[in-house]
């Protein structure tokens, strides 16, 4: 070998050692100062996963035992990655409000084979590009329009539901999934798919399943490779699974497209906003979305099924949850059942006709009990964010690169901001009791730039589900809340369903 070689190796050899030696520097001093935080005890490679290895039904009882011995904040290890974990108003807030620390964690790449890179799960230009096209979307002459759809669907449910109003156990919550997803499939794409005439849904069993699979893999740090993932059989199933939730919306953005080229009104598209959202035609989110990359916004046909299937996800299970917790909340107790009642008669005094947006917006009490309910029960427990850069959390300093847990589900508990944080007490949420809480400890929408766009949607909804039904049935709960199990499968549900009892209202003697 001649001295040029041994010198050019000499020197490979050297750069090489300080570059890993200074990574190798720059990984002690993240380790160190993650592990001045309280945590469990972290095995080498697989520091904290083995914590999963439960069924998983389990798996809430794990996450809530850890927060009441290492909170309220506290670091985890999933394999070599650390994960920070926030249950106060104040430590939630510095993330949600900060545009520094807007990227999701890592668990968020394993829907992105589902929902792209949307609105839940995306960043950057992309992301602010699409919130501020998107959001605009969501103004009151369109929700008025949701609100006629919201209806007509509710009034399918009721009667599906005159089958059960004799008094017998069952379980309310398939009713409230498929009333959900014919609100979400008509709001969101336009079309009809009747899922509450066709029960027996494979997009329902397809979000069910892919929920579950994907909540797996996260919990998992093996799985979290691809190739490893393709070849196990629930990565078999996961590919089964999306291929039938991209095969509808594809189908219908391709039926929607041709349908709009083909009408004759096209011409009338730039008419003023009042006219064009009048009665004449009815908006789907889809059509929202196709009108934008009309109008300069160019979008592609991948990136308006990556939001469609965002809007479907988002808007169909998370709102059933929340209808269904306000459901058993009330069945528990029926003093406040009563006055929700009382409530609904006085606004619409006997009649049969769906409410309107004036109406939905005089039920007072039913939304502070549906606030409640999301208070204890949020749709949403978690969220998980990247920590851009060091930050300090009540006098710990943590590194960038660590993984941000927003533990919702435990920060809507903390004892100073809700007295007796177990109590279902919907007067939580009158306005001189919400003006002397931190702005923060209640978030089940999260918070700051990164909220979610379609909570008024998602309170107008469940607002017409559940004054559908109450103005309609007296429900009562078989279950009490120590006799659930909570599963956390990226939405929050009970295990066995919402158990109840219904009967006919107009029946009962006053």
């Amino acid at each position: 070998m001649d001295y040029t070689s041994v010198l050019l190796s000499l020197f490979i050899f050297v750069v090489s050692a300080i570059y890993l030696l200074r990574q190798a520097i720059k990984r002690i001093r993240f380790i160190n100062m993650v592990d001045k935080l309280p945590g469990p005890p972290a095995y080498p490679v697989v520091g904290n996963a083995l914590d999963f290895m439960v069924p998983r039904n389990q798996l809430m009882k794990v996450f809530h035992n850890r927060t009441a011995k290492y909170g309220p904040i506290f670091r985890t290890w999933a394999g070599p990655l650390a994960e920070l974990h926030l249950t106060r108003p104040e430590h939630v807030e510095l993330i949600m409000n900060s545009l520094k620390h807007i990227d999701k964690s890592m668990a968020y790449t394993f829907l992105q084979p589902w929902l792209g890179t949307g609105l839940l799960t995306g960043t950057g230009a992309k992301w602010h590009t699409h919130r501020k096209m998107i959001t605009p979307t969501f103004h009151f002459k369109i929700l008025d329009v949701f609100v006629e759809i919201f209806g007509e669907k509710c009034q399918i449910l009721v009667e599906k539901l005159q089958k059960k109003a004799d008094g017998n156990e069952f379980d309310i919550y398939p009713f409230i999934t498929h009333c959900a997803l014919d609100i979400i499939c008509e709001t969101a794409m336009g079309t009809q798919i009747n899922a509450q005439n066709e029960s027996n849904s494979n997009y329902v069993k397809a979000v069910y399943s892919i929920s579950e699979l994907t909540m797996d893999r996260t919990t998992k740090p093996w799985l979290h490779p691809q190739f490893i993932w393709n070849l196990t059989e629930r990565g078999v199933r996961y590919k089964k699974d999306l291929s039938i939730l991209h095969g509808f919306t594809k189908k219908v953005i391709a039926e929607r497209k041709s349908l709009r080229n083909s009408e004759a009104t096209k011409s009338n598209k730039n008419e003023e906003d009042d006219e064009f959202l009048g009665k004449k035609k009815r908006l789907a989110f889809l059509d929202l979305l196709l009108d934008a990359s009309e109008q300069g916004h160019k979008l592609t046909d991948t990136e308006i099924r990556e939001e469609v299937d965002t809007f479907m996800f988002e808007g169909h299970d998370t709102t059933t949850a929340g209808i269904c917790w306000s459901l058993f909340m009330l069945g528990n107790h029926p003093e406040h059942q009563e006055k929700v009642a009382q409530e609904l008669d006085s606004i619409f005094c006997g009649s049969n006709d769906p409410p309107t947006m004036r109406d939905l917006n005089e039920m007072k009490y039913l939304e502070r009990v549906i606030k409640e309910s999301l208070r204890l029960f949020p749709s949403v427990p978690f969220i998980g964010r990247y920590l851009k850069e060091d930050t300090t959390f009540d006098g710990y300093l943590v590194p960038a690169g660590c993984l941000v847990n927003l533990e919702i589900f435990h920060v809507h508990r903390c004892a100073d901001q809700f007295p007796n944080p177990e109590k279902f007490d919907p007067d939580n949420f009158l306005p001189e009791r919400v003006q002397g809480r931190h702005p923060y400890s209640y978030v089940p929408f999260s918070a700051g730039p990164r909220n979610c766009i379609g909570q008024k949607f998602a309170l107008l909804e469940e607002k017409t589900v559940l004054s559908s039904i109450l103005r309609n049935y007296r429900i009562e709960s078989l279950e009490k809340l120590q006799d659930l199990t909570l599963m956390n499968e990226l939405i929050l549900r009970p295990e066995s369903g919402i158990r109840v009892r219904l009967y006919p209202r107009n029946n009962e003697s006053s």
